[in-house]
């Protein structure tokens, strides 16, 4: 199992920070910024990996590699 999250709003108006592959949220929170902080931390403690935050529209918003995760494309990560 990979240790990738994804951090989206959920119809009701909560945001998960949810752990690819799984069916439950790992936290739910008021605000995306409180939900992609949760997934960071998360991240860092498990190793790293890959963080994927959807907007309230559903579209992804933005992927980043947290440490020590290895970054697929680092020469063209300008995001961060």
């Amino acid at each position: 199992m990979s240790n990738n999250r994804t951090v989206y709003q959920r119809a009701d108006g909560k945001w998960v920070n949810l752990l690819n592959g799984n069916n439950r949220a790992t936290s739910l929170h008021d605000t995306q910024k409180e939900a992609a902080t949760a997934a960071k931390e998360n991240l860092k403690n498990q190793g790293g990996g890959e963080l994927t935050v959807a907007g309230r529209d559903g579209k992804f918003r933005s992927k980043d590699t947290i440490s020590p995760g290895n970054d697929p494309c680092p020469p063209r990560d300008k995001e961060h």
